[in-house]
């Protein structure tokens, strides 16, 4: 990998339909971490600003097999568009969804319930307005989006700065203009391993960065940072930094 950003790993050059869904979740979501106690505060902050069910259709960017940015989304979105291009992560979506979510996403709603009270009153009743789409940039064509949230998505799947600011600055076109944007990134992260598996791409950032790839097309561009926490694995990360943002019109 080249820090600097000129070569590495492309998003395509890997397989994300083998991404290891099981491991990934037992080493970071099985139980609630103080480091995303505080990206749930950070992001409901964000989310209470909008009356309830008053926004029609709201994105989740890279979804992943991560379920707490939907639980934040479902009290203001009456439809959550969670788009994920791996096959492994869909599949993991799509039976929480459809069959009830495993029970170790409980902390993680109370949290988010605890922090936005105008969530549904269960976890499944907020799921319920989740819909999985298979895919990745190529789905955002369609855009429009009111709310748009992506959570450690672009620096976590290349480990070229171009394709990282691309992927910021698509996902950010795939809101409406006066749109709000919610994002947060795994600060100064390179390659990294899940368990004892193989090497994914990722591109180490830090709030300029991500202020820079935003800036663009982005009014009201707000970026702050959360400490690193001891409790979650050693993926050379030193924190996370946190967005919002309303999309220029």
């Amino acid at each position: 990998m080249d820090r600097s950003g000129a070569f590495g790993l492309r998003n395509a050059d890997v397989d994300w339909d083998r991404w290891p869904v099981a491991e990934y979740l037992a080493e970071n979501y099985r139980q609630l971490h103080p480091a995303d106690a505080a990206v749930i505060d950070h992001h409901s902050a964000f989310y209470r600003r909008f009356p309830p069910r008053s926004v029609a259709r709201s994105l989740e960017f890279g979804a992943g097999p991560n379920l707490y940015p939907l639980m934040l989304a479902a009290g203001a979105s009456r439809r959550i568009d969670a788009v994920e291009p791996g096959a492994a992560s869909v599949a993991y979506l799509r039976r929480q969804v459809s069959r009830g979510a495993d029970p170790s996403w409980l902390p993680f709603y109370e949290r988010c319930r605890s922090r936005n009270p105008d969530l549904p009153p269960t976890l499944a009743q907020a799921l319920a307005r989740v819909t999985v789409i298979h895919g990745g940039v190529g789905k955002l064509s369609e855009r429009g989006y009111a709310v748009g949230s992506m959570n450690f998505v672009a620096e976590s799947v290349t480990e070229r700065a171009d394709e990282f600011t691309g992927l910021c600055r698509a996902f950010a076109a795939a809101v409406a203009p006066g749109g709000h944007l919610v994002a947060a990134f795994m600060e100064n992260m390179g390659r990294y391993r899940i368990g004892t598996g193989p090497p994914w791409p990722g591109f180490p950032v830090d709030a300029a960065a991500v202020r820079a790839a935003f800036a663009p097309l982005t009014d009201a561009l707000l970026v702050d940072r959360i400490d690193a926490d001891p409790t979650l694995p050693e993926y050379g990360y030193t924190g996370m930094v946190v967005l919002t943002a309303r999309r220029r019109g």
